[in-house]
């Protein structure tokens, strides 16, 4: 659909714009890196970070997150015997055990299991190659374009490989799913068809850093040495991933500290109405943002922030009720974009009124 080009009436971006001189990148040991904050995907430092490259075993967040959505996981999987021989890391299944599909999740996470993956793919998606499809299906949908997946567990293959920054948007997009923050924030897990309880492999969650949240490793001898790792530190969550990173564990530290110490989450944008004017007409558009606008900034960046807002020609029949968006630049470069919809947010509107309610009889509801 065609867009018009609006100027938002209630500015609180500023009408200059400097470059952001920022602070010294943080050294990291791999050869493709990236660093991002969860909420926005602001991308807040890289190194060949749209480079295809083998990933190994963090392929498996992708099939996690596709046994979570299946809504299985509370059905039993019967394993095959193609399962049970699949080379590599292993949580040792037996051919015709039966085990949850959640436990097989927990295994493949926190252990690594190819014999997971290759179960959890058989029962998901019917076959291995029908998961495998899936999982091709899955990143196309999330904008992973410089993906291939040629397997769930993350084997050396010719067409399966990946990009430090297709992998940040899977665990950005997974992170949004509660049962998978549940099992990747998971140190040790006991599924009730073993004696002994899995420790995940992930070495920050175990104890090198503590603020990590949740993560999957990865190694093979084509690959090098891959890690995908969370940590949230007060208000901001970051995602960094490493693929051939010789000292990763270091490398995710670094990173994590660099981009704690030098951003600050910062709402740059409130929810509620807005007054849109459009710039070829002189029309005014009401418009409701259902969220605040939150980015990651340095102090420096703070009153650098730009923003364009776009607004449908035929903004009368929009899906959804969605009429428009707002794309934010810092330094140039755009960072995040929100819709803008015709409707105030029901929950929204019922909080205005709360707070007027409680502005002029000071009396608080929740006591």
């Amino acid at each position: 659909m065609r867009y018009a080009a609006i100027t938002l009436v209630c500015l609180l971006i500023s009408s200059l714009f400097y470059p952001a001189s920022g602070q010294a990148n943080p050294k990291v040991s791999a050869n493709n890196a990236i660093l991002i904050e969860q909420s926005s995907g602001r991308v807040l430092f890289e190194r060949q970070a749209h480079e295809q490259q083998p990933i190994a075993s963090i392929t498996k967040i992708m099939t996690a997150i596709i046994a979570i959505e299946s809504g299985e996981l509370n059905e039993s999987v019967t394993i095959s015997n193609r399962a049970v021989n699949t080379i590599g890391s292993s949580i040792y299944l037996e051919e015709g055990e039966k085990m949850k599909l959640k436990d097989l999740v927990y295994g493949l996470m926190l252990r690594s299991g190819n014999d997971a993956a290759v179960a959890i793919s058989e029962h998901v998606g019917g076959s291995l190659e029908g998961f495998v499809h899936l999982m091709n299906k899955k990143a196309q949908w999330l904008g992973m374009t410089n993906t291939s997946f040629d397997n769930p567990h993350g084997l050396d293959s010719d067409n399966h490989y990946s990009t430090a920054y297709d992998m940040a948007v899977l665990m950005r997009y997974a992170l949004d799913n509660d049962t998978f923050r549940e099992i990747t924030k998971t140190r040790r897990y006991k599924s009730e068809k073993r004696a002994y309880s899995w420790k995940n492999k992930h070495k920050l969650l175990t104890g090198m850093y503590e603020h990590t949240n949740g993560g999957k490793t990865g190694f093979t001898r084509i690959a090098g040495r891959t890690l995908v790792s969370s940590a949230l530190k007060g208000d901001m969550e970051l995602v960094a991933v490493t693929l051939d990173g010789p000292d990763d564990w270091r490398d995710h530290i670094g990173m994590f500290d660099w981009g704690f110490d030098n951003y600050d989450m910062t709402t740059i944008d409130q929810k509620g109405e807005t007054i849109y004017q459009m710039t070829d007409s002189g029309n005014k558009v009401t418009g409701y943002l259902h969220r605040d606008i939150t980015l990651p900034l340095q102090k420096n960046e703070q009153k650098e922030i730009r923003s364009k807002s776009f607004i449908l020609q035929d903004n009368t029949s929009a899906a959804e009720d969605v009429i428009g968006k707002t794309i934010y630049f810092v330094d140039a470069v755009p960072v995040t974009e929100t819709p803008i919809y015709s409707k105030r947010h029901e929950s929204a509107f019922l909080n205005d009124i709360v707070s007027v309610y409680q502005s002029i009889t000071g009396f608080d509801p929740n006591g």
